[in-house]
């Protein structure tokens, strides 16, 4: 499996706070209709679904996210549904002290070696961008 980790990003809530709010993801369609056009515009075509996410990305089309797994307070795992290739979408949160928490967003995916460089680029750029998107819903 290739492996393409988000940038650490600091959040200034305890670690069990952001859990709770990651792990309830229904409720960030609201945040995420609430967000200026031009923030909504960088982090690219996504929809939050009651129990998954769904992205749109291009050349791939629509991937849907479920929640496969829950550790409280230390990650939120998702899976893509319908996806031809395993690929899992993990949030990691580590507390970085009793007030603010590092999270990092990783995905997983198992793809053949000679189609590494083709999609490498897309499947980091995703993973920064939900990197970003966990961010910008605790600013």
């Amino acid at each position: 499996m290739a492996k393409y980790k988000s940038k650490p990003v600091v959040i200034n809530h305890p670690a069990e706070e952001v859990f709770d709010k990651i792990s309830n993801i229904g409720a960030y369609q609201q945040k995420l209709d609430e967000l200026p056009a031009e923030v909504r515009e960088k982090l690219g075509q996504v929809r939050f679904d009651p129990d998954a996410i769904v992205i749109t990305a291009a050349p791939v089309g629509e991937i849907r996210f479920a929640v496969k797994e829950k550790v409280r307070p230390a990650s939120v795992t998702l899976s893509a549904e319908q996806s031809p290739v395993p690929l899992f979408l993990t949030v990691r949160l580590e507390p970085e002290t009793d007030s603010s928490t590092n999270a990092v967003s990783e995905i997983d995916v198992e793809i053949p070696a000679m189609l590494k460089p083709m999609i490498g680029g897309k499947m980091q750029e995703a993973a920064d961008k939900f990197g970003e998107l966990i961010a910008t819903f605790f600013a």
